[in-house]
């Protein structure tokens, strides 16, 4: 008998395998395929990695800029390629070495809730029951699909693909603009793809701040992207020499098409009906406080849980809260007010808290402030001033949500995670002081015109 066993081993699933060994819980983790799931094998930190990459080769392409002579740079897409798969790899086997250390048992095969607990089916067909006080389900989400965009793996991709391209494409239409989207549009841009980008949607990054938006817009554009929003795309048609789009009456000739228009959660099959456990478009309701289903022993955390961000920093928190409650029965419930959201494109979009719109809608009466990078003399030493700050506060009440675009947006935003976590008023924020020179001065010049005193 395990204390917990938990099905998937991504960020939700290691996460609470990690964590239970702060109370001693005997733990067993079953994964079907590599541990770490998407986060680390098929999403961030592959992702990040090609963004690094795009990001050297733009920092040689404009270094003449900064009086750095150079020749014009190249690309080896092999061994970019190779250095993703390393640092892949390191960390799965880090993260495997350190399970083992905790005394996890981490058991291959596809699990399926039973009564009692766990049935994993392994490779060759053989089963082993594991029985459990507690279950927790973390099984992750897979790339989505449109119609008459069928995944060949070849001419039409989602992300899995493309981040194990062999060869750089000369010509991809990205189809979706959220943050997957953006992210791929950004990267392959900065390295000389010809790029494409198509949202059904009126902008960019839907449910980011509209300045924010129009800000990365303005950058995309000058990267040479061509960006249409509001528009739907026809059927493909796909040949030996490429695929032809069909979008705003006209039709864009490229070599692939990578589709981006979101993730579904991953859970047919695994014996939620059984339990006695509904789901919704394949989303579990739980209790946010405990992250327990309707059936009170079965936990759920993770991109398959209705209603909450589907990122990879939100399921290491869901995981601690579920394992608090299983281990001690006291709440530790996810603060999703304050939880950091970033595009890591080039600049970065980052926004924590909420957007004007949504304060509006719930109600609030918002006070509103926005700083451009223009005169923070960091990003003018960086070469980076199309920037911006946007914070949102309650009118005489504390900051609601704050959006910063900015290459190094996605470390800075967190300062302001605080200010919204803690309910800070603006002016208790801009009191504290930002050093000299810093890009993190473009939060304190618009902090402090939010406490009605801007400095300069």
């Amino acid at each position: 008998m395990h204390d917990v066993v938990i099905i998937g081993g991504g960020p939700g699933g290691y996460a609470a395998a990690l964590y239970a060994h702060n109370f001693g819980l005997s733990v067993a983790l079953v994964e079907k395929e590599r541990l770490g799931g998407t986060c680390l094998i098929r999403g961030c930190i592959p992702a990040k990695a090609w963004l690094e990459t795009a990001s050297v080769y733009q920092t040689v392409a404009r270094s003449e800029e900064f009086g750095v002579g150079s020749t014009a740079p190249t690309l080896d897409w092999t061994a970019a390629l190779s250095r993703k798969n390393q640092i892949v790899d390191g960390l799965v086997s880090g993260l495997t070495g350190l399970l083992k250390t905790r005394g996890v048992t981490v058991h291959e095969g596809t699990g399926q809730i039973v009564d009692g607990g766990v049935e994993v089916t392994a490779g060759d067909g053989s089963t082993t029951r594991l029985a459990a006080r507690a279950t927790i389900v973390a099984t992750g989400s897979v790339p989505r699909s449109i119609p008459g965009y069928e995944i060949d793996g070849e001419r039409i991709v989602t992300s899995d693909q493309a981040l194990d391209w062999a060869r750089q494409p000369r010509r991809v239409a990205v189809i979706g603009a959220g943050a997957i989207g953006a992210e791929f549009a950004s990267m392959l841009a900065d390295v000389g793809t010809e790029v494409h980008l198509f949202e059904a949607l009126d902008q960019i990054i839907p449910g980011m701040e509209p300045e924010a938006a129009k800000a990365l817009g303005r950058a995309f554009r000058k990267k040479g992207i061509d960006v249409k929003t509001g528009i739907q795309v026809g059927a493909p048609s796909v040949s030996y020499a490429g695929v032809a789009v069909p979008v705003a009456g006209e039709t864009v000739e490229v070599d692939v098409v990578l589709v981006a228009v979101g993730r579904a959660p991953v859970t047919d099959n695994i014996g939620l009906e059984g339990a006695g456990i509904a789901t919704d478009r394949g989303f579990v309701p739980v209790n946010l406080e405990t992250m327990q289903t309707v059936v009170s022993n079965i936990y759920a955390v993770g991109d398959i849980v209705a209603g909450t961000p589907q990122l990879a920093h939100v399921a290491f928190a869901e995981a601690i809260a579920a394992v608090t409650h299983i281990a001690t029965g006291a709440v530790a419930s996810v603060d999703y007010r304050a939880i950091p959201m970033i595009v890591y494109t080039h600049p970065e979009a980052a926004s924590v808290g909420l957007t004007e719109a949504q304060a509006v809608e719930q109600g609030y009466e918002v006070a509103v402030t926005t700083h451009g990078m223009r005169g923070v003399g960091r990003a003018i030493i960086h070469g980076e001033t199309g920037g911006t700050v946007k914070i949102v506060a309650e009118k005489d009440g504390p900051i609601l949500g704050a959006t910063v675009v900015d290459p190094v947006a996605g470390e800075i935003i967190h300062e302001l995670m605080y200010a919204v976590g803690w309910e800070a008023l603006p002016e208790e924020a801009a009191a504290f002081i930002h050093a000299h020179p810093t890009i993190s001065e473009g939060i304190g010049e618009t902090l402090l015109a939010a406490a009605g005193r801007p400095l300069h």
